[in-house]
């Protein structure tokens, strides 16, 4: 193929999908998954499909608008994800990306890749020069009421989790070291287990409760201050007994380049969503393999399981199902492992769900 397919459509459409595990935080709780369908229809005859995930259904009409807004600066163009980028990229300057903006014009690069695979008849982990090969996942939990809670651990340990994150915040230490005690207690030493706080602590708030976490091994803590503020991170990582990880709330690469130099983290996590799609995450890649940083996926296991064997630093899939009920062959678990799907992303949309769930 010498000419790309051109840009016929684009569509829309927003749905409030069930969710086996509501997740709870100590910043606010998931009951459902509301998500914004994107599909990109070509002169080729095939169809890039991506969704972006609004975390309120509120956002849902605004995100949905805007792409439905945009169509007419698509249509007529080449479904090349990097030129694309860089068409909005210099539309949206004045007015910047972040936010909703960024979240759908980064779902419009995933469609984009996923149509740009499809037209080849390949799967986009290949489009990318690399092979289909199962990537290594751990289950992420929100805040976990144990003991209730201990059968779906030993359930994730049963299916091959080779790694395990709660969410943790609420209440004071005590809690806290309940919670790891107790989670440990099911899955063992064997498995990894981080801590995630969503920003719900000052800086010593989290070294004080991370002092009192130590005989626990914990593989990272997450987040446990406001994201955007890089010094508090900067002070927890140098004075923390684990890991710390973050990234799911950079806008792009410019805040993970900014995160880099203030010495924000030791792992990179960041979001498709929010880091410019694919196309984004092929740049933000490229930093944590020359910061020599191990690197995971936030959210989004179609496409993430496509692009973490292609990262140099490729550390951790998060497991978090948000779309299986409106995909007609969701993304198979196997020992803790996902393997990604082709031809491009491997999403083919369930009508059936998505005309029950369709806000």
């Amino acid at each position: 193929m010498t000419d790309l397919p051109k840009i016929t459509g684009l569509k829309a459409r927003s749905v409030n999908a069930p969710l086996d595990r509501p997740v709870r935080t100590a910043s606010g709780s998931l009951e459902t998954a509301p998500l914004v369908l994107i599909d990109v229809e070509t002169d080729a005859g095939v169809t890039g499909r991506a969704y972006v995930m609004g975390y309120t259904p509120v956002s849902l009409e605004p995100m949905r608008a805007f792409l439905s807004n945009i169509e007419p600066m698509c249509v007529g163009k080449s479904i090349a994800p990097f030129d694309r980028a860089t068409d909005f990229e210099n539309a949206f300057r004045l007015m910047g990306r972040q936010g909703l903006v960024g979240m759908a014009l980064s779902g419009l690069d995933m469609a984009l890749w996923d149509a740009l695979g499809q037209a080849h008849d390949t799967a986009v982990v290949q489009l990318l020069g690399g092979e289909a090969r199962p990537v290594i996942a751990y289950d992420s939990y929100g805040i976990v009421d144990m003991p209730a809670d201990a059968g779906v651990l030993e359930a994730s340990v049963k299916r091959g989790f080779q790694a395990i994150k709660i969410k943790l915040g609420q209440a004071d230490v005590a809690l806290d070291i309940a919670t790891c005690r107790a989670v440990r207690e099911v899955i063992g030493n064997d498995v990894a287990l981080m801590i995630d706080y969503n920003q719900s602590l000052t800086v010593q708030e989290t070294l004080y409760r991370l002092e009192h976490l130590i005989e626990f091994d914990l593989a990272w803590v997450e987040e446990p201050v406001p994201a955007e503020d890089l010094d508090a991170h900067a002070e927890i990582q140098a004075a923390s007994p684990f890991p710390v990880q973050t990234g799911e709330n950079w806008w792009f690469v410019s805040d993970m380049e900014k995160a880099i130099a203030a010495g924000a983290c030791d792992y990179a996590m960041p979001d498709l969503m929010k880091i410019g799609g694919i196309t984004g995450w092929q740049k933000a890649a490229g930093l944590a393999a020359a910061a020599r940083m191990p690197m995971s996926s936030h959210l989004f296991i179609e496409a993430s399981a496509h692009v973490l064997p292609v990262t140099p630093t490729a550390h951790y899939l998060e497991y978090l199902d948000l779309a299986s009920t409106v995909l007609q062959d969701p993304p198979e678990l196997v020992d803790g492992h996902v393997t990604p799907k082709g031809p491009g992303l491997g999403m083919v949309w369930n009508e059936d769900a998505v005309k029950r769930y369709l806000v």
